[in-house]
């Protein structure tokens, strides 16, 4: 059974920072791209931020690019995304996914096919 689990999200104050960490089980994603999705109340699902399998190619939602770091260790089957200067709009359920084409990088939540339970941020003013 595959599983990705969220872990190292909280409450946090407007200009901090999180480190979000998804861990995988039940199959390897070394050669699969992986992504973090957010969704605020009320709102749809947008991508954050994704990598490629090696590492070596990521993409950022332009509300976060400067702000957020995406990365991944194969050895430990972990993705993680690091989280600063943090803004109450940030506020949100944070999932991660993994897709189980090899190579595959995208952005469409469709281009994914694990996906874990979601871990809440909620930035204050």
């Amino acid at each position: 059974q595959v599983q990705l689990v969220e872990s190292g999200g909280g409450l946090v104050q407007a200009g901090g920072s999180l480190r979000l960490s998804c861990a995988a089980s039940g199959r390897t994603f070394s050669t699969s791209g992986m992504g973090w999705f957010r969704q605020a109340p009320g709102k749809e699902r947008d991508i954050v931020a994704a990598i490629s399998w090696s590492g070596g190619n990521t993409y950022y939602a332009e509300f976060v690019k400067g702000r957020f770091t995406i990365s991944r260790d194969n050895a430990k089957n972990t993705m993680y995304l690091q989280m600063n200067s943090l803004k109450p709009e940030d506020t949100a359920v944070y999932y991660c996914a993994g897709s189980a084409r090899a190579f595959y990088m995208g952005t469409l939540e469709h281009g994914y096919d694990y996906w874990g339970q979601g871990t809440q941020v909620t930035v204050s003013s």
